[in-house]
């Protein structure tokens, strides 16, 4: 499918087409980092593309299409770096799937990653509030009323993950253009951390003895980023704040479908935060609604997306125009902090 059209900001480019066509004439090692949501296999449908990956019959056919994209994704990485894939379990139906249960879709994606001659690098567990769960879904394996009716019924919520790939070196851990700068402080203020801290009711294990807007704040005198590390290094991360992503409301025809899987931007700046540095420029296939772009483009990164439906390609190119223009103000004060 040939490219419909494209957009460029100063430091963004995005494409409205079909990824593995334009990511099929980008250069051989261009890109720093790449991270994304991909369809989920069957569970939505996004347009009535063929093009659309997300549009397809069985979990089979959306392997065979993505399988297409895997080995162009590893062509255009810089030797050493990473492509970071938020995913999560998906549910089974009884009257689809003949029983109710779940897929293992993080698993699949890990075996199709490493058959096109990916590394399975990492994986983070992304803790999501299993009531919040209950509420969107009423699945019955989390419903109250199973505990009395049928214990063997109950599940646990379901948590998110982030699968971690890398292009691996050949005789070497280094990668070609190593990440050296510092982390940088740590991703959340104190106001989200109290909230999170408060919603779920508990201290993380870690900080019993501290108080909650102390949470993760004490650092090394002599290296602050071991302490930052060490938070960002458990395969847990219990402090995403799940309502921090794009709220894009848009008005149009009833049949205009929405960002259904937003990928919080939490999340995305503290994968960037780890596996990227300012100036690397960051891939997004799925760009949706451009989440991964507005971190990159708020993080220092430059950006290069892809999107499908026309619908969410005009509205990432908002969010897009947002992020650099705050990107700008931020330089502005920057400077003004420095004289």
């Amino acid at each position: 499918m040939p490219i419909l059209n494209q957009f460029n900001g100063k430091h963004w480019t995005l494409f409205h087409g079909d990824c593995v066509e334009v990511i099929r004439d980008l250069p051989d090692e261009s890109i720093d980092c790449t991270i994304y949501s991909p369809p989920f296999s069957t569970l939505y449908i996004y347009s009535d593309s063929q093009a659309d990956m997300g549009n397809c019959a069985t979990n089979e056919e959306f392997f065979e299409h993505y399988r297409y994209l895997l080995p162009e994704l590893l062509r255009v990485t810089v030797t050493g770096r990473l492509c970071i894939v938020h995913c999560k379990d998906l549910p089974k139906y009884a009257n689809r799937d003949g029983t109710a249960g779940l897929i293992d879709f993080p698993g699949q994606l890990i075996s199709a990653h490493e058959e096109c001659g990916w590394s399975y690098h990492s994986r983070v567990t992304i803790w999501k509030c299993p009531v919040i769960e209950r509420e969107r879904t009423n699945n019955n394996g989390l419903l109250h009323k199973t505990v009395t009716r049928d214990r063997s019924q109950l599940r646990q919520g379901m948590a998110d993950y982030l699968v971690v790939f890398r292009k691996a070196p050949d005789g070497s851990l280094m990668s070609s253009k190593p990440i050296t700068r510092d982390l940088g402080p740590y991703g959340m203020d104190d106001h989200a951390i109290e909230g999170f801290q408060n919603y779920i009711g508990v201290v993380h294990p870690n900080d019993q003895d501290k108080h909650p807007s102390k949470f993760c704040r004490k650092t090394s005198a002599k290296d602050p980023s071991i302490d930052i590390w060490r938070r960002y290094a458990e395969p847990v991360w219990w402090d995403i704040d799940q309502t921090n992503v794009l709220n894009c409301k848009r008005r149009g025809s009833d049949n205009q479908e929405r960002h259904i899987c937003p990928l919080q931007l939490d999340v995305i700046n503290r994968a960037l935060q780890i596996w990227s540095e300012p100036g690397d420029v960051v891939l997004s296939p799925f760009a949706g609604y451009g989440s991964e772009g507005v971190g990159a483009v708020g993080m220092q990164r430059q950006f290069v997306g892809v999107e499908l439906n026309e619908a969410y390609y005009r509205e990432a190119i908002k969010q897009l125009k947002i992020a650099e223009e705050g990107r700008k103000v931020r330089s502005l004060f920057d400077m003004q902090e420095c004289q």
